[in-house]
């Protein structure tokens, strides 16, 4: 009889299973790659594994020598996921009965709460970059792995609490220890918020994440004491930016939740700093959030919210930015005559741009290379279920993409490789599709981010679908081997 109860044996980490190469063997029933992989890192024995499983030793052994060995038994897959504690979903399973009585999460971990203060207080905004940092400068791994697992807010409970960006900021509450920043420190401070963006956007992953972190924790400090009104302007301000860097990196780590948590503090913090056309591309990264997570209706009503209220604030350049995003949204929807209206628009307000210089430093990287990307990567998008009429448009708008930027932009490099690599499959250009998918995943070790694995993933689907071709099998090892370390 299948277990229905708390799990039996060794319960597999948070860690082990947020691994991107257990997720794939996982769902492709590869229990021979699978049980390796639990073995060498979760240091389970194959006794051990075959015990938790009920199992003999011997099958256990067959299935790890023997690839072919294929398990098909929904009985015997059920008592894998019991046994371990593997979550149904991984598994193509309905969730399983113990999966309910772990999901709370441990009481280490500051949730941030709602925003209850309308109009928005400076001060409160302050009080949660304090406790934000705070606990995650000092979190351990265990903490780290459930904040891994925390979904993304969506919906009424992610939109309602961000209208407040639209009221003007409630006075601030006076504060009694003098401050004693001066421009010259405010002058570093920016500069600093400046390095971090730039290493973010070329490496990802969050490398220097608990940099990032410090910088806000002692800027809320700073914010604590009575600062000259222009001063505490700017500290604001450079919270926004640091607060945004913070949610990339936290979302490039898998941290989709406590990403959005940053999100909220940067959108806080340019309301309290009065800068308009930053809070909208705040907004504009929460609704790239939700694209990715496949909330386009929640990605729209971001987007719609950050050009109410930037308007009269942005130059072309984010105007530009924020049209792509509503692209993307109809792109998403299915809304093809929308999402072509809405690129040409966002092309004309590029056209419309002066040098980058004139813009603020953050959307200079805006440019034809980063249209022809994303576009590329939503005709993309629609190509997964209608090949025919947009995978050779979709390779088309990437490879300009390529063409225009090279593999100093990074992970948006790594990202069109991919891209592109899959497009190909997609066109039934196996041969070409081979030749990119290596030069995708060369691309994608030198960034850590999260982002590029997850992409990586997607591409590794359409391998299996080849898996009799001796050359894509080869692609497909370079895959694994990667999402591996």
């Amino acid at each position: 009889m299948t277990h229905t109860g708390p799990t039996r044996g060794p319960r597999l980490s948070a860690e082990l299973l947020a691994r991107e190469d257990l997720r794939l063997a996982l769902a492709e029933h590869d229990f021979a790659a699978a049980f390796g992989l639990i073995k060498k890192y979760g240091g389970l024995s194959q006794n051990r594994i075959a015990a938790a499983c009920q199992l003999t030793p011997g099958k256990v052994s067959v299935i790890m020598s023997d690839g072919s060995k294929r398990i098909t038994s929904y009985e015997v897959i059920a008592r894998i996921a019991d046994g371990l504690g593997i979550p149904g979903n991984f598994l193509g399973l309905a969730p399983r009965s113990w999966e309910k009585c772990s999901a709370e999460m441990p009481n280490t971990i500051a949730v941030s709460p709602p925003d209850v203060d309308f109009p928005w207080r400076p001060e409160v905004t302050t009080t949660l970059a304090t406790e934000l940092t705070g606990t995650d400068l000092t979190m351990d791994r265990r903490t780290a792995a459930w904040l891994l697992a925390g979904a993304a807010i969506t919906g009424t409970a992610l939109l309602d609490p961000l209208e407040g960006w639209l009221v003007p900021p409630a006075l601030a509450s006076e504060r009694r220890r003098p401050g004693r920043l001066g421009t010259h420190d405010i002058g570093q401070l920016e500069h600093a918020a400046v390095a971090f963006r730039q290493w973010d956007h070329r490496f990802g992953g969050g490398l220097r994440a608990k940099a990032v972190l410090g910088q806000l924790n002692d800027i809320a400090a700073a914010l604590e004491e009575r600062q000259r009104p222009d001063i505490e302007g700017r500290l604001h301000c450079v919270m926004a930016q640091l607060a945004g860097t913070a949610a990339t990196m936290m979302w490039d780590s898998g941290h989709q939740r406590r990403a959005q948590d940053y999100y909220r503090l940067a959108l806080r913090s340019t309301h309290a700093g009065g800068d308009r056309a930053f809070g909208a591309n705040v907004l504009a990264g929460m609704a790239r959030q939700m694209l990715c997570t496949d909330r386009p209706g929640d990605a729209l009503e971001l987007v719609r919210l950050a050009q109410d209220g930037s308007r009269g604030h942005t130059g072309p350049r984010v105007r530009a930015m924020l049209r792509t995003r509503e692209a993307w949204a109809y792109a998403a929807m299915g809304r093809v005559a929308a999402f072509r209206r809405a690129t040409d628009q966002a092309r004309e307000e590029l056209a419309s741009a002066g040098a980058a210089e004139d813009e603020p430093h953050w959307i200079a990287y805006f440019d034809e290379a980063e249209i022809s990307g994303v576009t590329g990567g939503r005709l993309l998008d629609l190509a997964r279920t209608d090949p025919r009429f947009h995978a050779e448009a979709a390779a088309d708008h990437i490879r300009a993409a390529l063409a225009e930027r090279g593999a100093e932009a990074g992970r948006s490099h790594a990202l069109d490789r991919i891209g592109l690599a899959e497009a190909q499959f997609l066109m039934g250009d196996v041969s070409g599709a081979i030749e990119e998918t290596h030069r995708a995943v060369a691309a994608a070790t030198l960034t850590k981010s999260d982002r590029v694995r997850t992409q990586l993933g997607n591409l590794y689907r359409h391998t299996v679908r080849e898996s009799t071709n001796s050359a894509v099998k080869e692609a497909r090892d370079s895959i694994r081997e990667l999402l591996a370390n």
